[in-house]
């Protein structure tokens, strides 16, 4: 998978993310961006959102 800049990503951006419990297992969760979390602007495991459902997980894919 690929890792993404910060750059690439907007407020209102759907993507898909993996929430800190499903690490392990890799599980994606799909939604849509409200807050970007990461301050800087690339993170090795993926930088850290807040989707508009309230989950926050690192970014795996930008749909």
């Amino acid at each position: 998978m690929v890792n993404y800049n910060k750059s690439e990503l907007k407020i209102g951006s759907k993507v898909r993310i993996v929430q800190k419990q499903d690490q392990r297992s890799g599980t994606l969760t799909e939604g849509v961006v409200q807050r970007i979390l990461t301050k800087s602007p690339a993170h090795p495991h993926g930088i850290k959102v807040m989707l508009e459902n309230g989950l926050v997980g690192r970014v795996k894919e930008i749909l």
